[in-house]
């Protein structure tokens, strides 16, 4: 199995060149952390620090998401070949502290 996740993470990465880093991060994910993880996270955005932002469903998986958070950047970095700074999560329902264009 785990022969079968590395030949999916090398292929994605290659297939992934065309996308904008934000939908590379995107299609990264679920093989990143595994579908039932990915499940319950949304990649939100990428911001000026290469930091990428997840909203998550839930008290109990915000926990299970901040143990794997430094392994998980550096997969989702290595898949996606992104440059990565680091991980932000935030719960479902919390305010968005990034700014938001005005309509």
């Amino acid at each position: 199995m785990q022969r079968m996740r590395d030949l999916l993470r090398g292929s994605l990465a290659r297939s992934l060149r065309e996308l904008t880093p934000e939908d590379r991060l995107a299609a990264a994910w679920p093989v990143a952390c595994g579908s039932a993880l990915a499940s319950h996270g949304e990649v939100l955005h990428l911001d000026a620090e290469d930091v990428l932002h997840i909203r998550v469903i839930g008290p109990e998986w915000f926990r299970q998401f901040l143990a794997v958070r430094s392994q998980l950047a550096a997969d989702l970095a290595r898949i996606s070949g992104v440059r990565l700074s680091g991980i932000h999560f935030e719960e479902k329902g919390s305010v968005h502290p990034w700014p938001r264009p005005t309509i």
